[in-house]
C-alpha cells in the first residue's frame, strides 16, 4: 500500500514546510481563510495543496484545545 512513499522525502523541502505552517496558522486566525480550493491556490504553496491542508487538519485539534482552555480559565476566573 505505502510502496511508493520514501519518508525521507516527507517535509524535505522549505516549501513543503512553509505550506504546512500557512495551514496550520491559518485556522487559528479568526479571518476566513484566504486559499479556498486547490484551483485559487497562492504561489505559495503551488504544488504543496496536501501540506498545506494537513497544517489545516492539525490546526483544528489545537485550536480545539486552546479554546476548550480559555473556557475553563473563564469559569475559573470567574466562578
Amino acid at each position: 500500500m505505502f510502496e511508493g512513499i520514501k519518508l525521507r522525502t516527507l517535509l524535505s523541502t522549505p516549501e513543503e514546510w512553509h505550506a504546512l505552517v500557512i495551514g496550520f496558522f491559518e485556522v487559528l486566525c479568526p479571518w476566513p481563510a484566504s486559499l479556498r480550493a486547490p484551483t485559487c491556490r497562492g504561489a505559495a504553496i503551488s504544488g504543496e495543496y496536501h501540506y498545506y491542508m494537513a497544517g489545516r487538519g492539525i490546526g483544528f485539534p489545537v485550536l480545539s484545545l486552546i479554546l476548550i482552555g480559555l473556557a475553563k480559565l473563564v469559569k475559573e476566573v470567574l466562578l
